[in-house]
């Protein structure tokens, strides 16, 4: 015999989960797009079939009930379960995309960003790829403004719960090998290094708030010039070791003797530009060749 259909709907429980989130059947009624009655009217049908009150006005603000709480706690990952089955329909109906947008961290190894593109399109020909590169200082607004399919940037670290870890990149105090650093007697102290110019990476925006910083600094957009800066002497600078161990090997750049940090690590976080996408199949197809590509058993990157 057929089971019988469940006395409550989804789109009930629903309604209570952004009562809840909104504190008051205003704000819940506004963000569903619904008048207040209609909300009224759903939640209370959800009480009456269930037989207990679910939801208690304290004050202005609508509150669960102990017995409330209890029945929320258990639909939520029913109704998480739910939007990502809507989120899983809609990336299967959309197909595979003409065009894909991809932010990418500017230290992140080019060896590993060009294999995962062209192993990509080898799967997709059809799909255009656009890749902006970014500094790290960059990637919270670029984040918020949603503009890209798929991220792969640096987070502080209240931030890091919105992405997937995806790698750490090992940053070294270098500088030519003439460099006035390098006559010092070492482990070098942070005191020491203070006495000359410092080569880093910043946006325009930095770059204009580091015009007042007392210490010598001089700040590049792009980590290519900032190497360049520190090959000529320029100043020292901590550099991402992936980009500059043929330098190092040539002799052109020189680890600094530091007496503390020896490597400083900043990890990399693969995010998808909104939950749907998660469920998109042309771009997470894209970031599982990039996931394939990053490690090795063991984690090593390639």
């Amino acid at each position: 015999m057929p089971s019988e259909l469940p006395a409550t709907t989804f789109e009930q429980w629903f309604v209570l989960q952004t009562v809840v989130d909104e504190g008051s059947f205003t704000r819940a009624a506004e963000r569903l797009n619904r008048s207040q009655s209609a909300v009224s009217y759903a939640l209370n049908a959800l009480q009456e079939r269930l037989g207990m009150e679910l939801l208690q006005i304290v004050g202005r603000k609508a509150e669960l009930t102990e017995a409330g709480r209890l029945m929320l706690a258990q639909a939520q990952p029913l109704l998480a379960s739910f939007r990502q089955l809507e989120f899983r329909a809609h990336g299967l109906k959309a197909g595979v995309r003409a065009n894909l947008a991809l932010i990418v961290d500017t230290v992140f190894p080019k060896s590993v960003l060009f294999a995962a593109l062209r192993a990509f399109q080898q799967a997709y020909p059809q799909v255009q790829v656009h890749v902006t590169e970014v500094l790290r200082t960059e990637s919270e607004q670029l984040l918020a403004q949603q503009e890209a399919d798929l991220y792969i940037v640096a987070l502080k670290q209240e931030a890091a719960r919105m992405g997937n870890f995806l790698m750490n990149m090992d940053f070294v105090a270098v500088a030519h090998p003439d460099h006035p650093l390098h006559g010092l007697e070492g482990p070098l102290t942070a005191a020491q290094l203070e006495q000359y110019p410092l080569v880093a990476m910043a946006d325009r925006a930095q770059q204009r708030t580091e015009m007042r910083h007392k210490r010598a600094l001089w700040s590049f957009t792009t980590i290519e010039a900032a190497i360049e800066a520190v090959c000529h002497g320029v100043g020292y600078g901590w550099l991402p070791l992936a980009r500059i161990e043929s330098l190092l090997a040539r002799g052109e750049l020189k680890r600094l003797p530091m007496a503390a940090q020896q490597v400083r690590q900043t990890p990399l976080y693969l995010i998808f530009g909104s939950e749907t996408l998660c469920y998109d199949q042309t771009v997470t197809a894209l970031a599982d060749v990039i996931r394939q590509l990053v490690s090795r058993p063991g984690g090593r990157i390639l």
